[in-house]
């Protein structure tokens, strides 16, 4: 249920959801474009609560592309079609995160697209095993199975856990300024069966990781936070520990010890993902849009038993960063990392 409204903007009026962060908007007009004014007052309003949602937005392909633009320059899913998929959108910027095939039928459990698409059931950030990270990303249902079937997208607030962090992992976080190693096909292994068949031979070893600092400061709203996922394969020191490291492409950054860094890690994302720093959103009619900030929260897809059975055709657009540390420690190229 909503808890308060916000009265300072004038022309939207934005309604808070959770304890912390999320707020649902309304009064605004998506059937033209998004003046000026009106888009100012949503940017604040995002930078603030970190998820917005908007009820009946109902933009079509277009204007779902055209209100992206509005945040910044747009990803796209070009390095996906080179490598053979099909893209049964119209546009290169939306990226489709339904429970359809390319064909338009629907994903069968068990199938490789049903194992590669559970990584998204995990609290993840978009684009984090990319040179350049996703700053915002907007998500809108296109076409929504029966109510009663699930499918909420949950989000989980990072400024507000790195707020309520225990003093001891604050203070080796701040003592060691560890860079997280982030990587989509850990993720996938993580959330799929261990018997997967398209995952259980792949090694994220093998792959580029996207590295960024796990303490940072959320630049629009100077607010500190933790830049974390389950995409979070490993952690790594600035600084070497050891004389004997020698840094390589590769593997440019001396390793903390797996057993460490690897409860670290766990202990971080347990901890911001607790019920307190936790917004479920319910998909309520088809034209519905969220907008989140991935530098602010984490979130995950819920599931449902709408699989196999209804269409739920969710298309996104992922907005680059365009903070100071948006390439985090990474080389500013096109090429888009973790992709076998």
């Amino acid at each position: 249920m909503p808890h308060a409204t916000d009265t300072e903007y004038q022309h939207i009026k934005v309604t808070q959801l959770a304890q912390t962060f999320g707020a649902e908007v309304t009064g605004v007009d998506f059937s033209k474009p998004v003046e000026q004014y009106v888009f100012d007052e949503i940017l604040r309003a995002i930078i603030h609560y970190g998820v917005l949602v908007f009820r009946h937005a109902e933009l079509d392909d277009a204007r779902h592309v055209a209100f992206a633009a509005q945040f910044g320059e747009l990803d796209d899913i070009k390095p996906y079609i080179a490598m053979g998929r099909k893209n049964r959108l119209p546009f290169d910027e939306l990226f489709d995160v339904s429970n359809l095939e390319d064909d338009g039928s629907l994903v069968k459990i068990g199938s490789r697209r049903e194992h590669m698409g559970l990584g998204n059931s995990i609290f993840h950030v978009d684009s984090s095993f990319n040179p350049r990270r996703a700053g915002y990303s907007l998500l809108r249902a296109h076409q929504l199975p029966p109510p009663g079937h699930g499918g909420n997208t949950d989000f989980a607030d990072t400024r507000a856990a790195y707020d309520e962090l225990p003093e001891d992992i604050r203070a080796e976080l701040q003592e060691n300024d560890y860079i997280g190693a982030h990587s989509l096909m850990h993720s996938r292994k993580k959330a799929a069966p261990r018997d997967s068949p398209y995952l259980k031979d792949v090694e994220p070893n093998d792959l580029p990781f996207g590295r960024h600092s796990i303490l940072q400061t959320h630049e629009p709203s100077g607010r500190p936070t933790m830049y974390i996922a389950h995409h979070l394969h490993h952690l790594e020191y600035k600084t070497p520990r050891s004389s004997r490291f020698v840094p390589t492409s590769q593997q440019p950054y001396e390793r903390v010890p797996e057993q460490q860094g690897t409860e670290l890690i766990e202990k971080l994302l347990d901890h911001a993902t607790q019920d307190k720093y936790v917004l479920s959103v319910e998909w309520q009619n088809p034209g519905d849009l969220v907008v989140w900030d991935n530098t602010a929260v984490m979130h995950r897809a819920g599931q449902g038993t709408f699989q196999e059975k209804y269409a739920r055709d969710m298309r996104r657009a992922t907005v680059h960063d365009g903070s100071k540390d948006a390439w985090g420690l990474n080389e500013r190229t096109t090429v888009r990392q973790g992709l076998p």
